[in-house]
C-alpha cells in the first residue's frame, strides 16, 4: 500500500443467506467489483471475497485514492452547420464548445467513419476522490447480485436474498458514505449472534476488520472455515474410533450454515443399523446434515455414532446433542418402520402398483414404461454380445427396475430409488446380479457419480436413458436454453459416459432407432426426432471431448467424420490428437485440404465420379499416385478396422510426396471429358479414404 492508495473493505449483513446461494452471490459480487472498479477508471491489485451466512464481504487491496483523469472527445454538428462559408464559428458551433467548456478556436474538425466532416471537442476530465466515486458506486454493486429467489421485508422497496441489516464500508480508516433504501452504511460490524457482543461493533480501518472479527466469535474466510470444520469432524470420529468420508457437498454445505464451527459426536440406538446404510446415511446427511461415521474407509458398515456442526460454540453442547439425537431417533424410526413395512410384499408385487403410476401423461404409466425397458433391454444386451446369463438377468432386472418407486422407502427418500430395489430383492433372496443391475441403472445420477460396470447393468442403464431420451424428443419436449426439466442433458451424457468410460464400441445410433421404434412415429417423423437426438449427443460428446482436454479443431474434425461409434469418436479424436502436432501430419493435412478442394469442384465441373481406370491415365504423376494409393489402401483399411488410427494417420503421411507432385503437375480438369472424370475419381477415391477418421479440412492452420 502506497500513499496513494488504500484499502477497501465492504460488508452486507444480512439475515441467514440460504447456503445454496452463499458461493455464487460472492463470485457475482467479485466479478462486478472488478468491473464496476475498472469502469469508474479505480486502479487496485486485486479483489478477494470472504462470507458467512449472515455476512457477504468485499475486500479490494490497494485501490487508488483517485480516479485516472481521462481525455474525453465528443462529437458535435457537422463543419458545414458549425462554420460559415467564410470560417467564422456558426452559433451552433459556439453553443456546442460552451456546453464542452472549450473555446471556440480549440474545437477540431475531423472525417468520421463514413467520411463526412464534424467538429469535435477535446476536454481533460479530471478524476474525482475515490470516496466520492465510491458513495455511487457501492450501492449499485450491493444490488448487483441476482438472487435464485428474493424478498422484500419491512417498507422496503429493494428485493434480497434476505433482509439486509448493516453495511460497513471502509476506505482505509474512511467510512465511505452512502445508503441503500435508507439502510446507512457506516463503521460498525456485528459479530457471532449468540457469542458475540449485543449491538454494533467500530471497525477502525479496512485491514483491522480480519482481526475484529476473530474476536467476536466470527470465521469470515470459507475456506478456514471449511478447514477447520473437517479437521473438527474427524478428530471426532476418531474419539469414537471410527472413519468419516469427505463429502464434498455436505461439507460445502455445512459451511455455509455456521460462522463458528464446533463439531460434536452424536449417537443413536444400534438396532437402526439393520437398515440398508445408504437410507441411514441418507437420513443423516440430506436431513440433518450430519456426517455418518463407517468402521473403516474400505467398508460400508456404519457406526451408532454422527458427528454434528454447532454453530454457537462448546457452551450447552450436551443440550445441543441431545437435541440432535432425538431429531434424528424420529427420522431413524421412520426409516426403519418402511423398511418393515415394504418389505411385507414382494419387489414382484410392488411392480404391480407401477400399472397406476403415471410416468409421463403422454408416455404412459411406469407399467408401460417397463415393458419398452425390457424389450430394448434385450436388444442392448444383444449388441454388446453378453453372455446368455448375463443377458437374461439384464432382461429380468429390467422388468424389476421400477419396482422401488412405489416403496414407502422411496416415496419418503426419492435419492434412494434403484439402492432400495437392490436391498429388497437381496433381502428376498434373489440374483445378486440381477439386484445389482437394479440399482447401476440409474447411474449415472450426476457429474463425477460412479458408472454402471457390470454387464447386466450398463443394458438397462442404456435402456433407461435411451428410452428416457426417444420418448420425451418424440413428443417435441427437448431441452431450451438453459431449461431442462427432465434431466435430458444428464441422460445422453450420461450414455456417452457409460459407452465411452466402459471402452464399449457399441452403435448408439443404431440402438436410438430400436428405442425410438417403440413409440407410434411415422418414418419420416421417426427420422427427423433421430436426426435431433443425434445432434443432440454430438453436443453432448463435443463437451465430453473438451473435457479431455482436446483441441476444438481436433474435435470437429472427427464429429464432422461421424459420431455412430462414440467410444471410436473418442479413439480417433485422442489419436488425431496424438499426431496433429507432429511436423509430418501437419504437411498430409495441408495435402488433404487441397485434395478434398479439387475433390469438392467435381459437382461444379459436371462430373459424376466412378470407378477409377487405369487404363486412362496419362501421366507419370497419376500412375504413381494410382500405385502408392493401391499399395496403401489394404493397410489403411486394416487400420481403420482394427481401430489402430494413430497407425493410419502415420500411414497416409507417405501419400503426401505423390499427392503434392500429381496436384503440382496434372491439370485435373482434363478437357477430354473421360480422363478429367477418371482424374476426379481419384482424388474422391483419396479423399474417402483419408477422411474416414476425420475430416482433415476441420483442423486450423
Amino acid at each position: 500500500m502506497t500513499a496513494n492508495t488504500r484499502n477497501l473493505l465492504l460488508e452486507i449483513g444480512t439475515e441467514e443467506i440460504p447456503a445454496r446461494f452463499c458461493q455464487p452471490a460472492l463470485d457475482q459480487l467479485k466479478a462486478n467489483a472488478e468491473k464496476f472498479l475498472s469502469d469508474a477508471r479505480l486502479d487496485f491489485v486485486e479483489a478477494r471475497v470472504y462470507g458467512t451466512p449472515r455476512r457477504l464481504v468485499l475486500y479490494v487491496k490497494d485501490l487508488s485514492l483517485m480516479q485516472r483523469d481521462r481525455e474525453v472527445i465528443m462529437k458535435g454538428p457537422s463543419r458545414k452547420v458549425a462554420f460559415a462559408a467564410d470560417g467564422s464559428p456558426t452559433v451552433a458551433a459556439r453553443k456546442f464548445a460552451e456546453s464542452q467548456g472549450v473555446a471556440v478556436e480549440d474545437l477540431e474538425i475531423r472525417q468520421d467513419a463514413r467520411g463526412g466532416e464534424y467538429v469535435y471537442a477535446r476536454r481533460l476530465e479530471k478524476g474525482q476522490p475515490a470516496v466520492q466515486v465510491l458513495s455511487e458506486l457501492l450501492p449499485r454493486l450491493v444490488l448487483s447480485i441476482e438472487w435464485p429467489k428474493s424478498m422484500r421485508w419491512a417498507d422496503r422497496s429493494i428485493r434480497y436474498a434476505r433482509p439486509i441489516r448493516w453495511i460497513l464500508a471502509l476506505l482505509g480508516d474512511q467510512p465511505v458514505p452512502f445508503d441503500v433504501d435508507g439502510i446507512p452504511a457506516g463503521n460498525t460490524t456485528r459479530g457471532h449472534r449468540s457469542l458475540g457482543p449485543d449491538g454494533p461493533i467500530p471497525v477502525p480501518d479496512a485491514d483491522a476488520y480480519f482481526e475484529v472479527m476473530e474476536h467476536n466469535y466470527v470465521v469470515v474466510d470459507p475456506e478456514v472455515r471449511k478447514n477447520q470444520i473437517w479437521q473438527q469432524v474427524t478428530e471426532e470420529a476418531s474419539r469414537c474410533g471410527g472413519y468419516v468420508r469427505r463429502d464434498e457437498d455436505l461439507l460445502e454445505e455445512v459451511t455455509w450454515l455456521v460462522e463458528y464451527p464446533t463439531a460434536f459426536t452424536g449417537t443413536f440406538n444400534p438396532e437402526y443399523l439393520d437398515v440398508p446404510p445408504l437410507v441411514l446415511v441418507t437420513t443423516m446427511q440430506a436431513n440433518q446434515r450430519f456426517f455418518p461415521v463407517y468402521r473403516d474407509a474400505r467398508c460400508e458398515e456404519l457406526l451408532p455414532y454422527f458427528v454434528a456442526i454447532a454453530n454457537n460454540g462448546s457452551e450447552h453442547l450436551d443440550l445441543v446433542r441431545a437435541g440432535n439425537e432425538k431429531v434424528l431417533a424420529a427420522r431413524l424410526a421412520d426409516a426403519r418402520f418402511f423398511w418393515d413395512e415394504d418389505r411385507k410384499q414382494t419387489l414382484e408385487q410392488h411392480n404391480e402398483k407401477l400399472k397406476q403410476v403415471v410416468f409421463q401423461e403422454r408416455l404412459g404409466t411406469q407399467w408401460d414404461r417397463v415393458q419398452r425397458l425390457v424389450s430394448l433391454t434385450e436388444r442392448i444386451a444383444a449388441a454388446l454380445n453378453l453372455p446368455w446369463a448375463e443377458r437374461q438377468q439384464a432382461v429380468a432386472a429390467a422388468r424389476l427396475c421400477k419396482a422401488d418407486l412405489t416403496t414407502r422407502m422411496v416415496f419418503e427418500f426419492p435419492e434412494v430409488q434403484g439402492y432400495m430395489g437392490q436391498q429388497y430383492l437381496l433381502r428376498e433372496g434373489g440374483d445378486p446380479a440381477v439386484a445389482r443391475a437394479i440399482y447401476e441403472h440409474y447411474l449415472p445420477r450426476g457429474a463425477g457419480d460412479e458408472l454402471p460396470r457390470t454387464g447386466p447393468g450398463i443394458a438397462v442403464a442404456l435402456a433407461d436413458k435411451l428410452d428416457t431420451l426417444a420418448g420425451y424428443f418424440s413428443i417435441g419436449l427437448v431441452p431450451t436454453g438453459s431449461q431442462d426439466p427432465f434431466a435430458l442433458r444428464r441422460a445422453a451424457l450420461g450414455v456417452l459416459q457409460i459407452v465411452v468410460e466402459n471402452r464399449l464400441n457399441v452403435d448408439v445410433a443404431a440402438l436410438l432407432s430400436d428405442a425410438l421404434s417403440q413409440y407410434k412415429l411415422d418414418a419420416q417423423e421417426a427420422r427427423r426426432v433421430h436426426g435431433e437426438l443425434m445432434e443432440f449427443l454430438k453436443v453432448r460428446l463435443k463437451v465430453l471431448l473438451e473435457g479431455r482436454g482436446l483441441r476444438p479443431d481436433v474435435i470437429d474434425a472427427v464429429l464432422a467424420a461421424g459420431m455412430r461409434r462414440p467410444y471410436d469418436a473418442v479413439r480417433r479424436a485422442e489419436a488425431l490428437s496424438a499426431v496433429v502436432g507432429e511436423e509430418s501430419f501437419a504437411a498430409v493435412a495441408a495435402t488433404f485440404k487441397r485434395i478434398s478442394n479439387l475433390a469438392g469442384k467435381a459437382n461444379e465441373a459436371g462430373i459424376e465420379p466412378g470407378e477409377i481406370d487405369p487404363m486412362r491415365f496419362t501421366e507419370p504423376a497419376e500412375r504413381d499416385l494410382y500405385g502408392v494409393y493401391v499399395e496403401l489402401r489394404p493397410t489403411l483399411k486394416q487400420a481403420l478396422e482394427a481401430g489402430q488410427y494413430e497407425e493410419f494417420f502415420r500411414t497416409a503421411a507417405r501419400l503426401k510426396e505423390p499427392v503434392d507432385t500429381f496436384l503440382d503437375t496434372v491439370l485435373v480438369n482434363a478437357e477430354d471429358r473421360a480422363i478429367r472424370a477418371n482424374r476426379y475419381s481419384l482424388l474422391v477415391a483419396l479423399g474417402n479414404l483419408l477422411s474416414a477418421p476425420a475430416d482433415l479440412t476441420r483442423l486450423s492452420g
